[in-house]
Parts: C-alpha cells; structure tokens; sequence
C-alpha cells in the first residue's frame, strides 16, 4: 500500500517524458494529460483515505532506511494538498485547451504542465531537506517556460524577473541545507526535528531558521519578498496564472508549516517574525489590490495580501491556528483560481482586462458575472462560504492567544478585499455594456464555465457543510503539533 505515495510523482513524470516526442500530435497530448491529472486525483483521493484511516504512510526508496535514504511521506496535510492540486491541475488543464492556441499548445506545454505537478507533488511528499530543493528546483524550470510561453514582450521581460528572484531564493536554500547539514548531521526531516531539539547551539539554529523563512517567505510572496509576484502572474495566459496563483505560493507556505512545526517548533524569534510579517504582507497587498483599476492585477497582488492569513496563523501556533490556516489554504487555492479563470473569461468576452473598459457583463453573460460573484464573496469571508470559517478559525485562535492588533488588521483587511471585490463585480458586470470587442455579446463561454463549476462548487460545500472540514483540520493541526506520530512513521521507531 505504501507504493501509492510516489505514484502522484511517477505518473506525471513518465507521462510528461512519453509526451515529449509526441509535440505535435495535439490530440494524443490532451488525451494523455487529462488521463494523467485524472489518475493522479483518483490516486491521491485514496492515498488521503488511507492515511485517514490507517495513519502516516511512508515508502524509503531504494530500499535504504531512513535516515540514510530518500523517504517520501504521506501525512493529513500532505496527501490532501496533493489531492486539491491534481483537481487544479485538471480544471485548468481543460481551461487550457478552449483558450490556447495551438501553436501554443505545440511548444512542449504539455510536458511542462506535467513536469511542474512532479514538483509540487515532490515538494508536499518528501521527507527530506535536500529533495524538497530538488523538487523545488524542477517545480520552478518548469514554471519559468510556463510563464514565458507565448513570447510576448511584457511576458519575457517579467518572466526574467521571476527567474532572477526564484534562482537567488535557490542559492540561499542550498545554503541553509548545507547549515544544517552541518550543525546536525542529517537532512532527514524526521531525524532533525529530534536533533535539532537535541542542540545547544540555539543562536545557530535561529540563523539557519531565519535564512528558511527568508527562502520560503520568497516563494510564498510574504512582505517584503513579494514585489516580483504581481507582474510576474499577471503575465501568463489566464489558465498559467491560475494554477501560478492558486498553487505556487501555496507550496512556500507548505514549507513553512512543515518546517516549522516538525524542525523549528520551539524557536519563539521566528513565530514572532512571522507574526508581524503576517500581519504586513495581508495589509499591504489589500492596499496594493484596492489601487489597481486591471482585474487581473487586482487578483494577482491579493494573492500577496491572502499568503498574509496564512502567515499570521502559523506565526500564532496554537492548534486551532494550524487547522485555521490549513482550511484558509485549502479554501484560497481553490477561489483563487477560479477567480482567475473568471478573469480569463472576461478578457475573452471583452478584449481586455482593465476595469475601465469594460461594463455591463452582467447583461450580457449573467454566468459568468454571478460564478464571479460567489468567488470574489468566498475571497472576502462572506458567509457561508468557505473564506469566513477559514478567516473565523484564525480570528477566534488569534483572540485566544492575545494577539489583538494582528486581528483587528486581518479584520480591516477583510473589509478591504470586499472593497476591490466588488470595484471590479460594480465596474466590470454591473451598468451598460460597454466593451472594446464589438462582438462581445455573441461570445460564447459555456465550456469555459463548465471548467469552473467544481472550484465553485467545493466553495460553496466547505461553507455550507464546514462542519466535517472543520474536524479535519483539527485533526491534522493536532497530527503537525504532535510530530511523534511523523517521526516514529519515518524512522520506524
């Protein structure tokens, strides 16, 4: 049983390498993509059962045990975020198919669609300092030629940027692995969170955990690391930027709970480092999102502003924190995307994706603008969707713990994203139509919304029925706050 966890990363690597000489037969790579995204849900469905019922699910490759060897690791939250992102990958897969070109299509995107799912898969199941780099590593190769795909100007010249950034964060991660390499004698996370609690050189392990958040809060987008995220995710084709959006600063924050709570427990600076970036990044990103007039950019800079939520929850570290900002995870990784894809629909309704140019979407593709409506309400905690039982849980945790002032700001910030929620539903659907494209009203957008339907769906369902999710998260905050379940899993102890 324990095979099932490399297979999320095997399916779509083998797949991804066949589809490599198949370039040009377009058929033959959506039909084997579909087919790949689809046996990696149906896989990681059950491999999150599994670990439900049964526990902590390892496998040592190579047969070489752990410490020594290469061990992936199926726990609560790392075989349930594995689930949503081959959900993701599905819909926006298809997304992908009725908006891109076929040139497009032609220039290996296949392959390195499934490639960057190896790394975001890798990055989750490993159990180990050094593959989570590697995994790294082939996640962002394959998001650099993702976003640049197309060739445009403005899409090469912040994709440069995005590369820039993301190889400098690489060179301080392999530093701090070769830190801790040192100071411990091991990589294996199991192995360092009993050695580093082991040490006496706490000034040193604060530096290495220090130089962690520095790589991490990069990939996450947390303040003051986040200015190259905007431009960077408004570049690509709406389908790239919800999968960028809703997935790649998602796994940052992945490993900043991981390592956190498995390495790093017991280092206060740190949780109180994180609390007042928290706190900066979600008000400072909802200010940068209410002064855009581009739907797309309002999104992308609310990515930084959500990342915020997230942050503050792990820098409170109180179980109800974890399982609050696990359920605000799950719930932005799903609305965001969808509201990207949103985005998608309206610059191909209209031509455009400034606010200022477009009106009266509401008339003409009430759908579209309705769908729109129930994400952009979830994004903003508006019950009963799901963004107000994530929000709530780390409210009522914040309040529990004494942290008032980090509350009221995520409370102010809230408002503030119902604010530029409704700025673009008021200026892009409401009043007369008014769009660049003269054939706007006669664009037909029904597959594309079909393609959407789950993501708004299951924001709906976390609201409504919470409830059952709610549970979950505690159980898998109580299974991150108590390592001894991972560590004795993992070292067979």
């Amino acid at each position: 049983m324990n095979n099932l966890v490399i297979l999320p990363i095997l399916i779509p690597l083998l797949v991804g390498i066949i589809l490599i000489f198949f370039k040009n037969s377009k058929h033959i790579q959506r039909v084997a993509s579909v087919i790949a995204t689809s046996a990696m849900l149906i896989v990681a469905s059950y491999m999150t059962y599994i670990v439900y019922t049964d526990g902590i699910q390892t496998i040592e490759l190579g047969a070489w045990p752990a410490p020594f060897g290469i061990v992936l690791v199926a726990d609560l939250l790392s075989s349930s975020l594995v689930t949503l992102s081959a959900l993701l990958s599905i819909v926006c897969l298809l997304f992908a198919f009725q908006t891109f070109s076929a040139e497009r299509e032609k220039n290996y995107f296949h392959p390195f669609f499934l490639f960057l799912m190896v790394g975001v898969n890798g990055s989750f199941l490993t159990g180990d300092l050094f593959n989570l780099f590697v995994f790294f590593e082939v996640m962002l190769i394959a998001s650099f030629i993702l976003i640049s795909m197309g060739s445009k100007r403005y899409q090469l010249r912040e994709s440069l940027k995005y590369v820039i950034i993301n190889t400098v964060s690489s060179m301080f991660f392999i530093t701090a692995v070769a830190y801790l390499y040192g100071v411990t004698g091991t990589l294996n996370m199991a192995d360092l969170s009993q050695k580093v609690a082991e040490l006496e050189q706490t000034g040193v392990v604060s530096v290495i955990a220090v130089i962690f958040l520095f790589v991490f809060g990069t990939k996450s987008a947390i303040f003051p690391l986040y200015y190259w995220l905007p431009h960077s995710y408004f570049a690509p084709p709406a389908a790239i930027a919800a999968l960028f959006g809703g997935l790649l600063t998602k796994v940052g924050v992945y490993t900043l709970m991981r390592t956190y709570t498995l390495i790093f427990p017991h280092d206060q600076l740190v949780f109180q480092i994180l609390l007042i970036i928290g706190g900066l990044t979600m008000f400072i990103g909802v200010l940068g999102a209410v002064s855009q007039f581009d739907f797309k950019r309002i999104l992308a800079v609310h990515i930084v502003s959500q990342v915020g939520y997230m942050i503050m929850g792990i820098g409170i570290f109180t179980p109800l924190a974890i399982a609050g900002t696990f359920y605000f995870l799950v719930h932005n990784i799903i609305v965001k995307s969808a509201l990207f894809l949103y985005a998608g629909i309206a610059e191909k309704i209209t031509g455009t994706s400034h606010l200022k140019q477009m009106s009266g979407l509401l008339k003409t593709h009430p759908y579209v603008g309705w769908l729109f409506f129930i994400a952009a309400f979830s994004l903003a905690g508006i019950p009963p969707l799901s963004g107000f039982f994530g929000k709530f849980a780390l409210v009522v945790a914040g309040l529990e713990a004494g942290h008032y002032f980090i509350i009221a700001v995520s409370l102010i910030t809230g408002v503030l994203t119902l604010f530029s929620m409704l700025k673009i539903f008021m200026t892009s659907f409401w009043g007369e139509v008014k769009a660049p494209d003269p054939d706007a009203k006669n664009k037909k957008v029904g597959k594309l919304l079909v393609t959407t339907l789950p993501l708004v769906a299951l924001t709906i369902i976390l609201g409504v029925a919470a409830e059952p999710f709610i549970q979950f998260s505690l159980e898998l905050a109580e299974q991150l706050m108590d390592p001894s379940d991972y560590i004795n899993s993992v070292l067979k102890e």
